[in-house]
């Protein structure tokens, strides 16, 4: 766990955030429950385990956290907003029956989908990332 929270500690110094407990408790939570928890899910896990952080300082965190992009928002389909700790590139599979979100790397889907945008172009828009959130059912819910 030590590790876990250089790790943090490490990454809201680059960002020039101080290095709160409130902080680092929040960012504990959502890297370790690598499952694109929801504001909701947060906050339970903090009054858990950090009865003394308020509600909202929980939303003022997470926000804060999202405009520095130590974390980024990701919406479902049923327009629930869920947070994800994982700034690599990857996309989003989404099951629409569990709202299971399961991160997708791939290379070579990356390759593809910007050599096509650099191909076809799109005027008076430079892209800076691709990211894809596909729809569907995992087959074997667990």
């Amino acid at each position: 766990m030590n590790l876990l929270l250089n790790e943090i500690k490490q990454k809201l110094l680059e960002k020039g955030l101080k290095v709160t407990p409130q902080r680092l408790a929040i960012l504990q939570a959502l890297m370790t429950h690598k499952n694109h928890p929801t504001a909701e899910m947060i906050i339970e896990y903090i009054r858990y385990n950090h009865p003394n952080i308020a509600t909202g300082t929980v939303y003022k965190i997470l926000e804060v956290l999202v405009e520095k992009e130590l974390i980024r928002k990701v919406q479902t389909e049923k327009d629930i907003m869920r947070y994800d700790a994982i700034m690599d590139k990857h996309h989003h599979l989404y099951c629409s029956e569990s709202e299971r979100i399961e991160d997708y790397v791939d290379s070579e889907l990356d390759e593809l989908l910007e050599a096509y945008f650099i191909k076809k172009g799109i005027p008076d828009f430079k892209i800076e990332d691709i990211r894809l959130h596909l729809n569907g059912k995992f087959l074997n819910l667990e």
